[in-house]
């Protein structure tokens, strides 16, 4: 009997990955063999210091890098190899995405970058998609921001209308490359709070690329990357934990 993805109560997972920049002495292996999954209704930190792997992990494992060798799966559709079309309606139908540069359409408003998912898989929401999206704008305490353009918008009311759009559709599996990188701390901390709730409530799984352990302490797992290897992979640890992890494998390297 085949072991699916979902059997293992994955969201996605990547099997002896590798990365290799360039070619040659010049060449950079970026991922060295990486093994992991990311599980349903979790919120997972993905940590390493610059050059470690964690950005390249995460491009990877949400189909906007391809790998030089090993495989990937989001939920049972190993997307190593699909093309470029299937990849797209993929990501978008399934997964969302939170950047640090918010990348939200100037042009539009707020509901209008929230509903952009929508828009481009050609469709409009449902009554149920209507009330969930409802749901979010009152909890992202976007109500009266809805028609103000991004430029209009405060950092961290850029950042919610990026959460809410991410989170629109009800995807499986929500990837946040540094999200509160530009935020000051209470705006990063409401971010956080907002993304750990979508797990908790929602059962969606939210894997986050961060350097920051305050920002790691809020997730139910921690990876640590090190030098495109696995190094650690702990429960949730504390902010001060994190740091003296990342500390000591500083002064080993």
């Amino acid at each position: 009997m085949q072991i699916t993805t979902t059997d293992l109560g994955l969201t996605a997972r990547v099997q002896n990955l590798t990365k290799t920049y360039g070619t040659g002495e010049s060449g950079v292996r970026a991922l060295d063999g990486v093994t992991v999954g990311i599980r349903r209704a979790e919120f997972t930190a993905i940590m390493g210091p610059s050059g470690s792997g964690k950005s390249t992990l995460m491009h990877i494992m949400a189909g906007l890098d391809a790998p030089t060798s090993g495989h990937a799966w989001i939920g049972d559709t190993e997307i190593t190899g699909l093309g470029d079309t299937e990849l797209t309606v993929l990501r978008r139908r399934r997964i969302g995405f939170v950047f640090q540069a918010f990348n939200l359409v100037p042009t539009l408003d707020a509901i209008g970058n929230i509903l952009l998912p929508f828009d481009l898989d050609g469709r409009r929401p449902t009554a149920q998609e209507r009330e969930r999206i409802d749901g979010l704008v009152e909890t992202l305490g976007l109500t009266p921001r809805l028609r103000h353009r991004p430029h209009e918008l405060s950092g961290g009311q850029q950042q919610r209308v990026a959460i809410a759009r991410a989170l629109a559709t009800s995807p499986d599996l929500v990837f946040a490359d540094e999200p509160t990188g530009n935020l000051d701390s209470r705006a990063g901390r409401e971010v956080l709070a907002l993304l750990a709730a979508a797990c908790r409530e929602h059962g969606q799984s939210i894997a986050m690329v961060t350097h920051d352990p305050v920002a790691a302490s809020y997730a139910d797992r921690v990876i640590f990357l090190g030098d495109g290897r696995i190094v650690a992979d702990k429960p949730r640890q504390s902010a001060e934990q994190i740091s003296a992890h990342m500390l000591a494998a500083e002064v080993a390297a």
